[in-house]
């Protein structure tokens, strides 16, 4: 997963009461978190927040968007619009600030400390959101509106009023009360496990490293490379040895250049079994989990949690998603059975004619052969992408040519951590419009992966700017040596930033349709269109500069460079296709079949029947460390980065018909899908962009090189 976004609705979704406990006589004057930041736009201020502060300013905030919940119940006016849906969206402001900060932190920098905060709220804020969505007074009052005042409405508000509408519905609204207080049940035991599921991935990715006690195994590593290896061992207390960190996905980007296949195989066994066996073993956490949303879809009406969630979604239906991922695989299988067989047989020319290529050996030969092919390495091609040319010559220049952005970076703002930048962002008329917020480098205390959110979200009904920020987990260098980053940090620099513009644009009344707060297959349709630039000639020009020399590419390497790009795709394809259909498994699961007691067999039935099972190529998450899924929001959702890449395809090809980088192009993908946020119909706005019916999905095939 490339993203984390934090939003107004999301919090509200997430909210929670105090459970009758008892406030502590503590005196919260001096908590920072009571009154709106005094920072310019709102931003937080990291340097007076402290852990302290946060259980008072949530039970506060809960206590606050109660009494302001129960005000809009007692209106004696008749209900309205304005006094029963704007109202509620002025509603909870404390407590969506705090939820901001707080989740935010525990993303970045989950400290011991922020997770148990973490642990004891959880299930209040399900609790609480339960007591608002399932509030049977507060529901009436929106059915009346929405029975008398939706023909009535246009644009933003009939959009808000829909919204609100079918989010009660969905949450059980239209339930008698005894199903609603046995849905409750199962919210909160969900909140509470997906809080666990989440802590317990984070330390058991940490513990999966592993420590090597001899130097020549690492053959293969640059010289930096081993040094830092050795340097994080040490502060692990093992001196003399060298730590080889395990990052979220299945496969590890170490894997391309260990000589030592044994070691190979070490590394990504404990990837694949970080989370199956001992005090991080997550089975029983999953099963229970896809048993109670099975539950709760059954509760709702739905046949499946998959049926539920997507009702909302471009997508609308499981079987539409299956018969996508299904048409993908048609293509995609004779591909990877060509890449593998070619891949077998030159590793063959220095394993001997008995060599089975096997998982922990695609990325590195893939490499070699790359290499031999295009006569290019890794090591050579990340000489040119330092990291803070990547930011400032790549993704802020091409903000500049399709958008008119300029980026300046202040030191003023107090971050959480070190390593944080921060730029005030303004519009092509000079006026600032948003900050913007990087943490690139890993840490411990970070969840794995790459993200962006909102520390504050854009709404002209209260007066706020957008105030935002990009996480990512690239390796920092040792002191005196240059933050090179690999093609793929690259792309994902981009991929967030996309995510990040989508937020910068947000131009809604209400925050619940504001920015990013859209169908989860589209959120994805920005970040991964704004992935194209990374390669167009114009910008990568301007980015990619030796580190030492500050020349360009030469252009034969650049050439050779693109051309490597799509070179044996199709495993990326496959590993994505088998995560989507293990995430679809899972939640197309009924009453009526038994709970799964066996997670790999599951897993093994579900990707044979998708045509997907093969040694070769794993998913991109198994299911006990699949974080999107049980704790980040992508239930039923994680095909929504294939889906979207569907729309991002086409939409790039119209820049490429049409000009590709001008600000002409940029401002009309500016007013008429970036800045809608979801206030229109997506395949509408789609269609009203590109002029095409619908995506087509052979753009998607294309662009990653399976099909001509």
């Amino acid at each position: 997963m490339k993203k984390v976004l934090l939003s107004l609705s999301a919090l509200i979704m997430l909210s929670a009461c105090n459970g009758g406990q008892k406030k502590k006589a503590t005196d919260q004057t001096d908590n920072p978190l009571m009154t709106a930041s005094i920072l310019e736009f709102q931003a937080p201020d990291f340097s007076k927040i402290k852990i302290e502060h946060f259980m008072p300013a949530f039970e506060e905030g809960m206590k606050q968007q109660n009494e302001e919940i129960e005000a809009i119940i007692k209106n004696s006016e008749a209900p309205s619009f304005a006094n029963t849906i704007e109202a509620m969206e002025k509603t909870g402001q404390l407590l969506t600030r705090t939820s901001a900060v707080f989740f935010g932190l525990t993303g970045a920098d989950g400290t011991d400390e922020r997770r148990e905060v973490e642990e004891k709220i959880s299930t209040k804020l399900s609790a609480h959101s339960d007591g608002i969505f399932m509030n049977d007074k507060l529901f009436q009052r929106v059915k009346t509106v929405y029975d008398n005042e939706y023909k009535n409405l246009i644009g933003e508000e009939a959009k808000l009023l829909q919204v609100y509408y079918d989010k009660f519905v969905q949450s059980g609204a239209l339930l008698n009360e005894q199903d609603k207080e046995t849905l409750k049940g199962i919210n909160t035991e969900l909140a509470e496990l997906s809080t666990k599921f989440g802590n317990m991935l984070t330390d058991a990715t940490k513990a999966a490293s592993i420590y090597v006690d001899n130097k020549d195994r690492l053959k293969g590593m640059t010289e930096e490379e081993i040094v830092s290896a050795g340097k994080a061992a040490e502060a692990d207390g093992k001196s003399g040895m060298y730590k080889l960190g395990i990052t979220n996905t299945t496969q590890q980007p170490i894997l391309t250049k260990l000589d030592d296949r044994e070691l190979r195989k070490e590394v990504l066994e404990a990837s694949l079994h970080r989370t199956d066996h001992g005090q991080y073993d997550t089975g029983n956490l999953i099963t229970r989990m896809a048993e109670l949303r099975v539950q709760k879809a059954k509760l709702l009406g739905f046949k499946n949690f998959a049926e539920w969630k997507l009702q909302d979604q471009v997508a609308k239906t499981p079987e539409r998603v299956d018969e996508f991922i299904s048409g993908l695989v048609k293509n995609y299988t004779p591909r990877i059975a060509e890449d593998a067989a070619m891949l077998e047989a030159y590793a063959r020319k220095t394993a001997g004619t008995d060599f089975q290529l096997e998982a922990w050996d695609w990325d590195y030969y893939a490499e070699k052969l790359r290499t031999e092919k295009f006569g290019i390495d890794e090591k050579t091609i990340s000489e040119y992408f330092v990291l803070d040319s990547v930011v400032k010559n790549g993704i802020f220049y091409m903000a500049n040519k399709l958008y008119g952005l300029t980026f300046k970076e202040r030191t003023d703002l107090p971050g959480y951590q070190t390593d944080i930048h921060v730029y005030d962002v303004f519009d092509a008329d000079g006026s600032k419009m948003a900050i913007f917020y990087t943490d690139y480098y890993r840490r411990d205390t970070k969840s794995g992966g790459a993200w962006m959110g909102n520390w504050v979200e854009q709404s002209h009904l209260l007066n706020t700017r957008p105030v935002i920020y990009n996480v990512m987990n690239i390796e920092k260098p040792t002191e005196g040596q240059p933050a090179l980053v690999s093609w793929d940090h690259v792309t994902t620099i981009f991929h967030e930033f996309g995510h990040a513009l989508h937020g910068l644009f947000a131009n809604q009344k209400y925050p619940m349709l504001s920015g990013t707060n859209v169908a989860r297959d589209f959120v994805e349709m920005p970040s991964q269109f704004h992935e194209h630039w990374a390669s167009y000639p114009e910008i990568f020009d301007n980015y990619a500069k030796h580190y030492s020399t500050g020349e360009a590419m030469p252009a034969e390497l650049k050439t050779k460079f693109m051309e490597s790009l799509t070179f044996l795709s199709s495993y990326s394809l496959g590993e994505n296709m088998a995560a989507v259909t293990l995430d679809m498994g899972w939640h197309k699961l009924t009453a009526e079949d038994k709970k799964v007691q066996d997670v790999t067999a599951f897993e093994e039935e579900t990707l044979k029947k998708a045509g997907l099972l093969n040694r070769q190529v794993p998913p991109r998450y198994r299911s006990s460390y699949f974080r999107h899924i049980w704790s980040n929001g992508y239930s039923a959702g994680y095909y929504a980065y294939l889906w979207s890449e569907v729309m991002d395809q086409d939409t790039y090809i119209w820049f490429t018909e049409n000009g590709a980088l001008t600000r002409e192009n940029g401002d009309k993908l500016r007013k008429h899908l970036l800045s809608i946020g979801n206030t229109r119909d997506f395949n509408e706005a789609f269609k009203e962009f590109t002029g095409k019916d619908k995506p087509d999905v052979n753009s998607l095939l294309r662009g990653r090189g399976i099909i001509k």
